[in-house]
Order: C-alpha cells, then sequence, then structure tokens
C-alpha cells in the first residue's frame, strides 16, 4: 500500500521525464508522434490502475484512519517531512484524479489539440497529474504548498500554447492571478507551523488549534483562505476562471473543473477546518455569504449568456456554472457540521465527474461546429443536436439534468446535503443567518436548472437536418470510451450515494472532533 501511493504520486513524473526522451525503434508505431501519445495513456493508465487496487486495498471499516503512510525527514532544520497518507476523505479525489487525466490522455491519442509539440502536452500532461495528486496525498504543509503549486506551470502552458482564442491573456490571468494567492497562503501555512511546532498535518489537526491563539488562527484562516478560494474559486476571486475554460484545449477545461478546482476545497477540509477551527467559525458566516453570492451569480451570469442575442459562447458558459456549483461546496464547508461537510465533499466529486463531462461534450460540439457561440449553434442551420446526432444530443441533455441536480444523479446529493448542513450550522454560527443562506443556496438550484433547461433547448432542439445541409458525426469510438466512465459513474453515484459518504462520513466525524474519534 506504501509503495503504490508512492508510485501514484512520483510514477507521473518518471513518466513525463520519459516522454521527452526519444522513442525506442520498436515502440514508435507509425511515428513517434504517436508513440509519446500511446506513452501518455500507458503511464496514466498504470496510475489508475494502481489508484484501483489502491482503493480495493483501502480498509473500508476504518476509513477515517490514515492508511497507505509513508513519513520520512526531509529537511530536518524545519522538520519538513515526506508524509503520505490517504483516508476517505482523500482516496475519491486521488481516484477521481487519476481517472480524468487518463481520460483526457485517451481523448488525446486521438483528438489531439492544435500546438506544438506532442512530447511537451503529454509531458505537461503528466506533470499536472503527478502535482494535483500530491496534493491529495501530503500530509505536511510545505509538501501541500509545493504540490499545490506545481500544476500552475503545466496548466499555463497548457492554455498558453495549445489553447483557443485569447489564450495568452487567459494563461497570465490564470497564472497571475493563482501565483498571488498562493504567496499570501504561504505566509499563513509558515505561520502555523512556526507557532505550532510542527508542519505535520496529522499532528496539527489532531491538537485542533489548542496550540494555536485565536488570533494566529485568524490571521491564517484570513491568509490561507485567501489563497484557497482563488484556486476553487469563489465569488469575487474568480475572474480568471472563465477566460481560462474558454481559450483552454478540451482536455484542459475537463482537468481544471474537474480536479484543479477541488484542490482549493480540499485545503479548507484538510487544513483549515481541523487545525484551525476557532478562525474558521470567525470567518465561516462571510465565507457563507460570499458562496451563496457566488451561487446566484454564476446562474445569473449563464442565464445572460444563454438568452438569445447575447453571443454567449457554451464553454464560457459551463465555467460560469462551476462559480455556483463550487458556491454548494464552500456553503457546506462554512457550515462546520458533518452534514454540511459531507456533502462539499460529494458535491467535489460529482462537479468532477459531471462538468468533466460537460467539457468533453462541448468541446466535441466545438469541434464539429467550428464554435461554441450559442447563436450559431441555435441559429436557422444551429445544432438541433437530437436530429443531426441523436447520441451526442442525448449525452448533453444527460449532462445538463444532471448538473441541475435531478434526484438520482450525482448532482442532486451533495447540494441537498449542503443546504441541509446551513439549516442547523455548528454551535456558535447564527442558524438565522445561515437559514438565509439556506434560501438563497435553495433559489439557486432554481436558476440553474432554468439555464441549463434553456442550452439544451436551444442547442439540442430544433428542426431536422434541411436538405442539402452537410451532415455531422455522431459519438465516435473514442469518444464512447473517454466518457462512458464518467456517464456511469455518475449514475452509481447519484443512485447509491452511500458507496462515497460511506467512506467521507468516519472521516468527517473524526476531522471535526480534532482526531479524538
Amino acid at each position: 500500500m506504501q509503495f503504490l501511493l508512492a508510485l501514484i504520486v512520483v510514477g507521473p513524473l518518471a513518466g513525463a521525464a520519459a516522454a521527452l526522451l526519444p522513442a525506442p525503434p520498436g515502440l514508435k508505431g507509425k511515428s513517434p508522434d504517436q508513440a509519446v501519445l500511446r506513452h501518455g495513456v500507458t503511464v496514466t493508465g498504470v496510475i489508475l490502475l494502481a489508484a484501483l487496487v489502491l482503493a480495493l486495498g483501502f480498509d473500508h471499516d476504518h476509513p477515517s484512519k490514515m492508511q497507505a503512510t509513508t513519513d520520512i525527514s526531509w529537511i530536518r532544520a524545519l522538520d519538513v517531512r515526506i508524509h503520505l497518507g490517504v483516508d476517505g476523505i482523500s482516496l475519491p479525489l486521488l481516484v477521481l484524479t487519476a481517472l480524468l487525466s487518463f481520460l483526457c490522455a485517451l481523448y488525446s491519442y486521438f483528438k489531439l489539440p492544435a500546438g506544438p509539440s506532442p512530447k511537451a502536452f503529454v509531458a505537461l500532461l503528466l506533470v499536472l497529474e503527478s502535482g494535483t495528486l500530491a496534493t491529495f496525498a501530503v500530509l505536511d504543509l510545505v509538501l501541500f504548498f509545493l504540490a499545490f503549486e506545481m500544476v500552475l506551470i503545466p496548466m499555463y502552458f497548457l492554455i498558453a500554447r495549445w489553447g483557443g482564442e485569447g489564450r495568452q491573456a487567459a494563461a497570465w490571468k490564470f497564472i497571475l492571478y493563482t501565483l498571488l494567492g498562493s504567496v499570501v497562503m504561504l505566509l499563513g501555512l509558515l505561520l502555523i507551523g512556526v507557532k505550532a511546532g510542527t508542519f505535520d498535518m496529522v499532528a496539527l489537526g489532531t491538537d485542533n488549534g489548542r496550540g494555536l491563539t485565536t488570533s494566529v488562527q485568524v490571521i491564517a484562516v484570513l491568509a490561507i483562505g485567501l489563497g484557497l478560494a482563488v484556486k476553487t474559486p469563489m465569488w469575487p476571486l474568480h475572474s480568471w476562471l472563465p477566460d481560462a475554460h474558454t481559450a483552454a484545449p478540451t482536455v484542459g477545461s475537463v482537468l481544471l473543473a474537474g480536479v484543479l478546482l477541488k484542490m482549493g476545497t480540499y485545503g479548507f477540509v484538510r487544513i483549515v477546518l481541523p487545525i484551525t477551527p476557532d478562525g474558521m467559525r470567525t470567518f465561516a458566516p462571510y465565507l457563507a455569504a460570499f458562496a451563496v453570492a457566488g451561487i446566484i451569480y454564476g446562474s445569473l451570469a449563464c442565464l445572460a449568456l444563454a438568452r438569445p442575442g447575447n453571443k454567449g459562447d457554451l464553454k464560457r458558459l459551463i465555467a460560469y456554472s462551476s462559480v455556483g456549483h463550487m458556491g454548494f461546496v464552500l456553503l457546506g464547508i462554512a457550515t462546520m457540521t458533518p452534514t454540511g461537510v459531507n456533502g462539499a465533499l460529494f458535491a467535489n466529486i460529482a462537479h468532477g465527474l459531471i462538468t468533466g463531462l460537460l467539457f468533453f461534450l462541448v468541446g466535441a460540439v466545438k469541434d464539429r461546429y467550428g464554435t461554441a457561440d450559442l447563436d450559431t449553434l441555435a441559429g436557422a442551420t444551429g445544432a438541433a443536436l437530437y436530429g443531426r446526432a441523436p447520441r451526442l444530443g442525448a449525452l448533453l441533455a444527460f449532462a445538463a439534468v444532471a448538473s441541475l441536480g435531478l434526484p438520482g444523479l450525482a448532482g442532486f446529493w451533495g447540494e441537498m446535503l449542503a443546504l441541509f448542513g446551513a439549516f442547523d450550522p455548528a454551535a456558535g454560527l447564527s442558524r438565522p443567518a445561515f437559514l438565509t443562506f439556506m434560501a438563497i443556496g435553495a433559489f439557486g438550484t432554481l436558476l440553474t436548472a432554468a439555464y441549463l433547461l434553456v442550452v439544451v433547448r436551444r442547442v439540442c432542439m430544433g428542426g431536422t437536418r434541411p436538405a442539402g445541409e452537410t451532415a455531422i458525426a455522431d459519438v465516435q469510438g473514442y469518444e464512447f470510451a473517454a466518457w462512458t466512465p464518467l456517464v456511469a459513474l455518475t449514475v452509481l453515484a447519484g443512485l447509491w450515494p452511500a458507496v462515497l459518504l460511506g467512506l467521507t462520513d468516519p472521516a468527517v466525524q473524526k476531522l471535526l472532533a480534532g482526531g479524538t474519534q
């Protein structure tokens, strides 16, 4: 188990280095480009297999216990350790990251975005995977920061070199926002480590803030929370996200929405809640207020983009929808209750599955029509996907109704539990305030349904294909292979939420109790 977790974290880095080397003659296939793309599929496939074996070998009877741990001294002077481990909170995120990375590598093998060398593309994809996996596996504050920052450079180049129109400006905006937030976050992490005398996240969580004064906790939450909020992204620190998604290649958007945004909310759960509970209690009402503001803002922005005549970009609309969905995650965390935090973790996984699928589908629509502009797609010769590409239209409609939180699909449980958590927040938090936040969030679910149904009506519905109009391809084999796992898991999580909640709930209970359970 220890070896598996180390392989999962380090394996993609070794694969990235190997991708830059010349391919052996017997493995080149039709061309060196094909060989390196096949290499990316192989490495991500091995990492996914290792993650699944780790999940199968995980002690499901004790999900609150850190398992597959490695603890090696690294920088003795600062007591920084190479400390790895997984529990019921981090394991689902680890498997989700490995799955989406493999599906993106598989998709890119058949549909590589236009840009420079495939070698660089595969290497960046693997470095990005390694940094994300490390973020969910490390248990040292300094290592967490290093892993958190490790993903910035590969994502910057994926947007700047393989993106679409406006990619340079979008990439710069992404890196500047996240770097500035990370600088402030580093100060907060160092403050905790210096004042507590350790950077070990398990020891700090068990101490539950008893070794830190309230003023230190408040300052630390403000600094760390700012960096995490940028990555989440929380309104009003979200403005980098729509530009990044609009310009990014399809697989870049899938990984950005499906994995990178989860790093911010994971930091709130793993670091802020257990290590600085008094500081979190001070800021929880403000976090909840910003969360529900993001829910409403994201929904209204999507409604505006979906309106006829506004030249709304479908990728941009899905990006704004992420602002609203991550608002529910932040609301659940802000309640500081097991119900709310479990809802936040469930919504994290559901958002990764559903929004990852949505960006795959929107990328496919853009490839076929040459545009993601809603007015063009819904024009006189627009998409009408039900009549022109029925399988693609059905999948887009499925992803949309899953995203709006239809009962029986994954999107429902996380939002419902976050709202239930707001109905009865933790002791010391204002219940009238959180009841107000709950009502606003519930109204946001109606707005979400409104804009997603408008999108389905405009893009999928319409007349049959006029005579003489060029047909478009329906779902191809490689697309079916890349999207089917996301559809299946969305249904599975919706019909059997206990699979995920059975992992997260004991770990959340222990985390909120300060490691005493």
